[in-house]
């Protein structure tokens, strides 16, 4: 199974906080809610291009 690294990042702040390990199969870009330190709250993640 072929995988790559991907980075989330926050959508409201635009940190880059997490980064994760993904299928190349995968054709949607992932979007998770996750704990951002910067803003201090759990915001919605994406996946960076």
């Amino acid at each position: 199974m072929a995988s790559h690294k991907v980075s989330l990042a926050c959508t409201v702040c635009g940190s880059r906080n997490y980064t994760v390990t993904i299928s190349k199969d995968r054709t949607e870009r992932l979007s998770v809610s996750k704990f951002c330190q910067h803003c201090g709250k759990h915001t919605l993640h994406q996946q960076t291009k």
